[in-house]
């Protein structure tokens, strides 16, 4: 199975060759941690670490 990429920007992990989130195209497979968001505008992680988009982010990208 290969390694999740996340994107370098906004940590959030892609699937695609763009980041749905903040449109960039710079990648990485060197990341460690996750952590799901389902609602950013309640959860108070997503406040503290700046997330406005529901998905899956690594907590520690290279």
């Amino acid at each position: 199975m290969a390694k999740k990429k996340c994107c370098k920007k906004c940590k959030l992990f892609v699937d695609g060759g763009e980041c749905p989130a903040c449109k960039s195209k710079s990648f990485s497979t060197n990341w460690q941690g996750r952590v799901y968001v389902v609602d950013p505008t309640k959860s108070e992680i997503a406040k503290k670490i700046g997330i406005t988009v529901k998905g899956e982010y690594a907590i520690k990208c290279r």
